[in-house]
């Protein structure tokens, strides 16, 4: 799915204006309806209403929502901020046609008037401000959003929470209306992906309300949500006349005294994410660890307590490097020299980004369409600073165009960028993921995808996507609070299941 701008989302609206020669009013009595038809599919019939109405498209959507709910038979009522100084068209239309159906559905609020103490079975519809919102709040209106927020009822933002940017992410300070659910147009807002953001959206539905498909189609972006059908067209499904020399050798090194565990996880999802053969070059003190817990895998050492050598051995389709490695002395001049002489991708996670990190000339090194996949921590160290988590990912991608690569940064929606500077962010995965190995297993997974042949970017998109899926599987038997990494390895199975819905022998 593609993730549109403001500005985008406008020209679609127009453009489907035109296609289907309707006019802007009708597109918002379209918006409207697709509103209250998830409400009426979501929530009780007998629920009441209080929705909140600016002077813009927006109040426009919220008026016209009250109209279609009273007509539905719930209980619903307007509340209409003023002074209503330039008003839009279409919501003065709306307006209109709820007055003309009871003056007592609308109630004016005026300036520097608050609404509390509002019974808490009315749910508090947010129709205040839209898209079009371009600076923090302030004065009184940032005041009123703020008393809203501390009311407890249950709270529905439409299209865009009031206060919060499409394109932009909130600063600590900045006033934004806190749903518990947002129901956004057609797209996610880019906003809504990040931190930042995604702390006062809630629940995010996306509600069709009918653009022109052929408009968006032919819009320009570099940045998508990853849906099924997206991991659909580059999965690779196995044939019942194979055998385990056509899904790849992977080599994965790392480990140290003390964090061979890292190593474990990496081996371990490297072969449940498919691979044909998996070795894992470790340090002497993880043999007798690494060959009783993944006694499936092979296993070289290199060193006593920190790996002393890495293999350039032309037989390994893929090479991940990282999990629990150390930056002893001894693995950096290893891992440097490695780098040196590589000559196709191969994936960098965890300690050796922080061993770049200490030498960032390495990264001119690093060979072209490698995978790296730094945590926020580990990215700053490589790139510096960011603003905001939205700033760090606009680096991400100016970096991975400098430097002809892919990089996972990784989060609540991961985003993989792509060395062409395409962002992907991913909606699988929850927040039982962040625990200790979690990582881990993703270099495993990306790893094993590139042995079986897939492009370095799609085997990042695949590998982020299966790791999340995994993770909501087993957050759904084990909680969010009490899954660790290895129940993502343990159900990567179920994932890859879901790309044979009709249950097929392969």
């Amino acid at each position: 799915m593609k993730i549109l701008s403001a500005a985008q989302i406008r020209a679609c609206d127009q453009q489907t204006i035109t296609s289907s020669s309707i006019t802007s009013l009708q597109l918002m009595e379209r918006a409207a309806t697709a509103c209250v038809a998830w409400i009426q599919s979501h929530l009780p019939h007998d629920s009441l209403f209080a929705v909140l109405c600016g002077t813009g498209n927006n109040g426009g959507d919220g008026l016209a929502i009250v109209r279609l709910l009273h007509k539905a038979g719930y209980g619903a009522k307007a509340f209409v901020l003023t002074p209503e100084t330039n008003p839009s068209t279409d919501r003065t239309a709306n307006l209109n046609r709820l007055l003309a159906i009871e003056k007592e559905l609308v109630t004016y609020v005026a300036p520097e008037t608050f609404i509390t103490n509002i019974p808490g079975n009315i749910i508090v519809i947010d129709a205040i401000l839209g898209t079009g919102t371009n600076r923090p709040l302030d004065g009184w209106i940032a005041q009123f959003i703020q008393q809203l927020n501390r009311l407890r009822n249950r709270k529905i933002a439409i299209d865009i929470p009031s206060g919060m940017m499409a394109d932009n992410v909130p600063a600590i300070n900045n006033t934004v209306f806190h749903a518990d659910d947002t129901l956004s147009f057609q797209f996610y807002k880019r906003s809504f992906l990040h931190p930042e953001g995604g702390q006062y959206t809630g629940r995010i539905h996306i509600i069709d309300i009918g653009l022109d498909k052929t408009a968006i189609q032919n819009t320009k972006t570099q940045y998508y949500i990853t849906e099924a059908g997206d991991i659909l067209r580059v999965f690779r499904k196995r044939s019942k006349f194979s055998h385990k020399g056509h899904y790849g050798r992977v080599l994965i090194a790392g480990g140290s005294y003390g964090k061979v565990g890292a190593i474990v996880l990496s081996t371990h999802a490297a072969l449940r994410a498919g691979a044909g053969l998996v070795t894992a070059l470790i340090p002497e003190c993880g043999y007798n660890i690494l060959q009783t817990a993944v006694p499936e895998a092979m296993c070289i050492t290199s060193g006593e307590k920190h790996v002393a050598h890495f293999s350039n051995d032309i037989k390994y389709d893929a090479i991940g490097i990282g999990p629990g490695l150390g930056t002893d002395n001894i693995t950096a001049a290893a891992l440097e020299s490695f780098i040196k002489a590589a000559t196709t991708p191969i994936v960098l996670d965890a300690d050796a980004l922080n061993i770049i990190a200490n030498k960032p000339e390495m990264l001119n090194q690093i060979p072209a369409d490698s995978i790296l996949t730094p945590h926020p921590g580990e990215f700053v160290r490589l790139f510096g600073e960011s603003t905001d988590s939205m700033a760090m990912t606009e680096n991400a991608r100016m970096q991975a165009m400098r430097y002809n690569l892919n990089i996972v940064l990784k989060g609540a929606h991961t985003a993989v960028i792509n060395k062409d500077g395409e962002c992907w962010y991913n909606n699988t995965g929850n927040s039982g993921m962040a625990t200790a190995g979690s990582g881990d297993v993703l270099t495993g997974i990306i790893t094993s995808f590139m042995a079986q042949g897939y492009k370095p970017s799609h085997a990042a998109l695949a590998g982020v996507y299966f790791h999340g899926l995994a993770g909501d599987i087993a957050a759904a038997t084990h909680s969010r609070e009490s899954m660790i990494a290895g129940d993502i390895i343990e159900n990567l199975g179920v994932a890859f299941s879901t790309m044979y819905p009709d249950n097929t022998n392969h």
